[in-house]
């Protein structure tokens, strides 16, 4: 009989990875609030459950056979992966360690601990609180829930009054409703894929994660790989990412550390993930270095051996991704009349994948969040600026039309 693995979350992201896991042999329970979310279609057991409330998720799947149990994407999954896993006895990160790598407070106490460079940082949970925490971080900062993702109550703050008004809406985005004011740090942001096997760990990929301008500051809408650091700058961003990891205790599993490479040499710190990231990530690391992070987090899931060849990079080929989102992005904004075939987009050099989420009749929006992205081109080349020109190219023809 086939291994059974359970998916907490079945959205877009986790559809792909329900697919895989399908090709790979093994059957596929998958639980999310969403009746329609795409990836319970795809599962032989679908359970609809609002996975953040951990008691009811265990209780959904009490009486499942489960060899394994994993998340992607979803970051608020983490610590419900952790608890299945820890109840059920099956190969997982720990509660508590699950806890470090989504709770920004704690991780960012962890990681002062562990002497990890960082932004200057102070917990925000009333507004009687804000005068304390500015004067502990200065401005400009960033204001953000403490555990909460998709820039969900995400702010830059210029000053007192700024914290007063954006800091109801960072709490109500907090389940826990608690907020983290950081020091704003100019610089180069730069995505980390780090694999935790047994203890040691591996740096696959650093990539630039380059931001609109504006209210959207946060939303990563360029991938670019490999990253432009370079030199002594770039051997200590892999030396920090993989600090980081070891700080957080994360064992075994795939790590997301954020970093940010300033024009002074250092790198701090943004934040880490325990969980294969969304937006074309696994897709990137695919790509660019050879190594399937969903067979590599299946095997994780399952207790199985991790062979060097799953989990070291093949070879390293030069990419980025261009999301579609509105302008100054390729999109315009408006209600969606007619959204032409991604042919000609697939068609142009250097094109290895592309996908639009439009539908006629929904809003292009200014970008804001990360569900702003309404889709993706990934282009390769000999270098990592001719790739972003292809996919910026590549993503213009897209026929798009608004009212």
């Amino acid at each position: 009989m086939p291994k059974t693995v359970l998916f907490v979350g079945a959205g877009r992201h986790q559809r792909r990875a329900i697919l895989r896991a399908k090709e790979l042999g093994l059957r596929v329970a998958a639980l999310d609030r969403n009746p329609d979310a795409p990836g319970l279609k795809e599962a032989e057991i679908a359970r609809v459950v609002d996975f953040s409330d951990i008691p009811a998720a265990l209780k959904a799947t009490a009486r499942l056979r489960l060899d394994g149990v994993l998340t992607v994407s979803a970051d608020r999954a983490v610590p419900v992966v952790a608890a299945i896993a820890e109840e059920r006895g099956l190969p997982g990160i720990g509660i508590a360690t699950a806890h470090l790598m989504t709770h920004k407070i704690a991780m960012r106490r962890r990681l002062a601990e562990a002497g990890v460079p960082q932004p200057r940082f102070a917990a925000i949970r009333t507004l009687s609180e804000r005068r304390r925490a500015a004067d502990e971080v200065g401005f400009p900062a960033v204001l953000k829930p403490a555990d909460s993702g998709g820039q969900r109550g995400v702010f830059r703050v210029e000053s007192v009054d700024d914290i007063d008004t954006h800091l109801h809406e960072s709490l109500r985005a907090s389940p826990t409703g608690e907020a983290i004011l950081e020091e704003y740090v100019e610089g180069i942001e730069m995505n980390g894929i780090v694999i935790a096997r047994g203890g040691n760990a591996i740096p696959l990929t650093l990539s630039d994660r380059l931001r609109p301008p504006g209210v959207g500051f946060g939303v990563g809408w360029i991938h670019v790989y490999p990253a432009t650091a370079y030199g002594a700058q770039l051997e200590e961003s892999e030396r920090v990412a993989v600090h980081t990891v070891h700080a957080l205790g994360l064992k075994t599993g795939i790590a997301f550390p954020q970093l940010i490479a300033t024009r002074d040499g250092r790198v701090l710190v943004v934040e880490c993930a325990a969980r294969i990231p969304g937006g074309q990530m696994a897709d990137l690391v695919r790509h660019a270095v050879g190594v399937d992070l969903v067979e590599v987090q299946l095997r994780m899931a399952l207790g199985e051996e991790l062979p060097d060849e799953l989990v070291h990079p093949r070879f390293k080929q030069p990419l980025a991704i261009r999301f579609l989102t509105a302008e100054p992005g390729p999109l315009p904004t408006g209600r969606v009349t007619q959204v032409g075939p991604l042919d000609k987009v697939l068609a142009f050099p250097g094109v290895v994948q592309a996908d639009v989420y439009l539908q006629v009749g929904e809003t292009i929006r200014p970008v804001r969040l990360d569900g702003d992205r309404r889709g993706y081109v990934i282009a390769t080349a000999d270098t990592n600026l001719e790739a972003l020109q292809r996919a910026e190219a590549a993503a213009r023809l897209l026929d798009v039309e608004v009212e």
